[in-house]
């Protein structure tokens, strides 16, 4: 019975949550945006947001510290111990949420593993237990960076959950109306795996219920898409860097070979249609190039072997 559950929220209790500790730790220091400029770029039917960081001293002085700790061989863990003016619930008796330290996107949160996993692992039954409940509170993207080579920059475990609007302007998220273009079938007895003709990398996409997604419908839909670009669920989750993307309506796995193109990194967020350049240079290399391109260029091909 939900009301017995020690991790339930009553709806709307999360997201009050979330805000009171936006607050109290923008406060207090703990929690540090990314200021941006942006504009728009399109290619291949796709109309792209690209952010230009404003300010990236604060960020480079955490790397920097960090780098500094593994070079003296200190272990590096944002997440353990966790900053306590970040924490916002435990969500359940594995995971919890904590704001972005860095972020981009207002009220953009992290879903936490207590205990250390690896950020390569196979998601499981308990993270999308987590998952849901933030999805259940937010209608916005959650998304997966599977290993380094998808664009992860911790180690320890955490899926991410961001709410709308992604675009400072209120538009919808790029990907959501590319794939708003298609139907996506929904059955009962299977799972219909979908590819999208503007996407030139490999990729799976399913449709999900549209309401809030029980965890069970999402683990399932992600083994489904996985097993579909030809994962080994048997072996190292390490061997098959991907990223997933999701919001109430569909699902997403790309599969991933490198980390950037060029000098522009790319992770999970690239394939929702929103890419972020450090500098006024960078944003020229990623409009000669085109930002579908450079998804192209770190994604696997389409013509490679399930």
């Amino acid at each position: 019975m939900a009301g017995s559950d020690p991790y339930f929220f009553a709806p709307g209790v999360l997201w009050s949550k979330i805000q009171h500790q936006t607050h109290h730790a923008l406060a207090c220091g703990a929690l540090q945006p990314i200021r941006t400029e942006y504009e728009f770029v399109e290619q291949g039917g796709m109309r792209f947001l690209v952010r230009v960081l404003a300010n990236l001293a604060l960020k480079e002085q955490a790397n920097q510290a960090q780098r500094k700790q593994q070079q003296n061989g200190q272990p590096v863990n944002p997440f353990l111990p966790y900053d306590p003016n970040l924490f916002v619930a435990d969500l359940s008796a594995s995971h919890l949420c904590l704001l972005n330290k860095y972020n981009v996107v207002d009220h953009h949160i992290l879903i936490v593993t207590r205990a250390f996993e690896e950020q390569d692992t196979w998601l499981t039954q308990a993270d999308f237990d987590a998952l849901a409940l933030g999805m259940a509170e937010i209608d916005g993207l959650a998304f997966y960076n599977g290993g380094r080579l998808a664009g992860a920059s911790q180690r320890h475990k955490h899926l991410q959950l961001v709410p709308p609007p992604l675009c400072p302007d209120g538009s919808p998220l790029p990907v959501d109306q590319a794939i708003g273009q298609l139907s996506l079938e929904l059955s009962a007895d299977q799972i219909s795996i979908h590819q999208h003709p503007h996407f030139p990398f490999r990729h799976a996409l399913a449709g999900l219920s549209g309401e809030p997604p029980t965890a069970e419908e999402l683990l399932t839909t992600y083994h489904a898409l996985i097993d579909h670009l030809g994962a080994n669920r048997q072996a190292a989750a390490a061997d098959f860097p991907y990223n997933l993307l999701a919001t109430r309506r569909w699902m997403m796995v790309v599969g991933r070979r490198q980390e950037h193109y060029q000098s522009i990194p790319v992770n999970s967020l690239g394939f929702a249609g929103s890419l972020l350049v450090k500098n006024q240079d960078q944003l020229a290399l990623l409009k000669a190039l085109g930002p579908m391109t450079i998804l192209q260029g770190v994604a696997t091909s389409l013509d490679e072997p399930a």
